[in-house]
This record gives C-alpha cells, structure tokens and sequence, in this order.
C-alpha cells in the first residue's frame, strides 16, 4: 500500500516539466567523456565538497575544470584557479570532437553569472534552493532558445518528505506548516504531494507574526513542518517553530541536515556526493539532446533519510533506522 500510493504522487509531481518543479528524464547519454567547467562564486563547505565528488567520481577520460569567479567582475571576466587545468590549455589541448562540453554553476551567486555568459554549451545549475530557482525564473537568459539549462534543486521532492512523514508517522494526517508568500510554489508542491493529508498551513507576514501563527497552527496538527523558505534560512525563525514543537510534544520535520541536529525528529535530505552524481547526468542528458535548447528543472534525488535519535527518544517514539527509513523513502522510484 504504501508503495503504491506514494508512487501515484511521485508520478502526479513529475509530470511537471520545462519550468516546472520536475523529475524530469532526457533519453540516456551512453559514455561518452565529458568536459565540465565549473564555476564557483564562494566555497562553502557543501559547495567545495560537491566539486570534490564531481572530480573523484568522474568518469575516465573526463575532466573537471574549476573556475572561481570574482565579485563584481563582470559576467564574461573570471579568475581562472584550477592550475591543472590551466596547464593542459596552455599546451593546447583541444576538446575532442566526441566528447562533451558542460557548463556547470554551483551555488545561487555563480548561478547568476553563468545564465548571462555567451556560449551553447549546455548548462547545469546546481545546489540552488527552490527560492534560488524561483529568484532566477525572471531573468530572460536563463530560457534561452539555443541552449539548454538543467536546474538542480539540492532539496529532495516534497513527496519524499511526505513518504518520510508517512512511514514515521503511519496514523496520524494532521501536518502543520509556517509558511511565507515566497514559499507559495513550495506550498502548492506540497498540497500536490500530500493527498490523504489534512494540511495546515498558516502564513506568517514576518518574524514578529511567527509566534502567534504557532499557536492557532500548533493544536490543529499532530506534526510541523519546516519548508526551505525564509523560515528554515533563519535560525531564529526554525529555533521558534521547533520550540513551539517541543512544548507541544509534536515531531518536527524538514528538509536539511541542520534541522535534525537542532532538534528536528527527521528530513529526507540530499548529500552533496549524491547532487554531484545527479548533476554530471543531468548534464549529459543535456548535451544528448538534439532539441534546440530550453530549461529542465529536477528534484533532488536520491534522498537519504537523517534521524535525532534524542528527539525521537524525548517524544516516545521507536523509529527504524536511518538505513531501513531511506530504503522506504527511495523504493518508490
């Protein structure tokens, strides 16, 4: 039962595509090698470790090159710092004819910069945050007729989180949810996601509105929900919703790995290893493609399920492990 129900709304939130939130599938790509530049604007922990799995997972005779970009420099203009890379250019090595040349931006910043560069080649987005993408959507570059643009949202599908909901919670339908107007895609990917549901979701206007919205959303649900909006990005905001949860005794869910740790019970998470494989195909399906270019967006995917197993205990509740939890979460796809 499970399966197959959670399988129907995997089916019903990937029929979306082009500019839609998607899980979209290009014909396969065989193996042929890939050229993929990288450009980087800052080097955050889950950036820098996203190009290290790029480059130690890539496939032989493909190649990684990292370009750090500069503030304030114009789109065109970078800092070339991949000194290996620097070198083989500087023998004259040449990309072969059969091989792939990939364009891939990680992080928001580098995202902006890599949409208003010239070039054909296909073009990856990477690690942005479903506000990301939705701040990027009104820029005419990135819907080019000529090239194509693979987005790759780092947070799992809100049907994995409602999977994961399920599976740890298998009675109860009453899920809360702070939301803000930003948040509105998130919210209707979610109300797709969760038939069967009863949803709650309640707007908060600003930070100072926060604490009222929770206590007419807390004794209407039976867990919450924090989104990957303004509210999860401030620590403040997530410390009030997860105190609110505290005190009421109600389970916490999200989307990131800094949720469980400050006291979250659970989130279908995507690691930075799996983005860096998904990204690589997602960009040779890009490059496959014979279509005259556009924009596909994907879901992060596989997730990996992430317990506080102190939270859990503090509540009365006896979860699977993480393992048999993310085995359930992903035996839908």
């Amino acid at each position: 039962m499970f399966a197959n129900r959670f399988s129907l709304l995997l089916r019903r939130h990937c029929a979306t595509v082009a500019m839609g939130l998607a899980c979209a599938v290009l014909p396969g790509t065989g193996a042929a090698a890939a050229v993929i530049t990288v450009l980087m604007a800052d080097e955050s922990a889950a950036h820098t470790e996203f190009v290290r799995q790029l480059r130690e997972t890539q496939e032989a005779g493909s190649r990684v090159e990292l370009i750090h970009l500069v503030a304030g420099r114009p789109a065109s203009e970078s800092v070339e710092e991949d000194h290996a890379a620097a070198a083989m250019r500087t023998r004259g090595a040449r990309v072969a004819p059969a091989d792939m040349p990939i364009t891939m931006a990680v992080g928001v910043d580098a995202a902006r910069t890599a949409i208003e560069r010239p070039g054909q080649d296909p073009l990856v987005l990477a690690m942005l945050s479903r506000l990301d993408y939705e701040s990027l959507k009104g820029n005419p570059a990135l819907r080019r007729p000529d090239r194509w643009t693979g987005v790759l949202l780092r947070e799992p599908a809100m049907a994995d989180q409602i999977a994961l909901i399920d599976a740890v919670m298998p009675q109860r339908r009453r899920l809360g949810v702070v939301a803000t107007t930003e948040s509105e895609p998130m919210v209707r990917e979610l109300q797709r996601a969760a038939t069967g549901w009863d949803l709650q979701v309640e707007y908060a206007p600003d930070a100072k509105a926060l604490a009222s919205v929770l206590r007419r959303l807390v004794p209407r649900s039976d867990a919450l929900m924090v989104l990957p909006d303004l509210i999860g990005d401030s620590q403040p905001a997530t410390l009030a919703v997860l105190r609110a949860g505290a005190s009421a005794g109600l389970p916490v869910f999200g989307t990131s790995d800094g949720l469980v740790r400050s006291g979250g019970l659970a989130a279908a998470v995507s690691t930075p290893t799996q983005l860096a494989q998904q990204a690589r195909v997602l960009g040779l399906k890009l490059a496959s493609n014979s279509a005259a270019g556009g924009v596909l967006v994907e879901c992060a995917t596989p997730s990996t399920v992430r317990v506080n197993p102190t939270v859990a205990r503090g509540l009365g509740m006896r979860l699977p492990e993480e393992r048999e939890l993310t085995e359930r979460v992903t035996a839908i796809r």
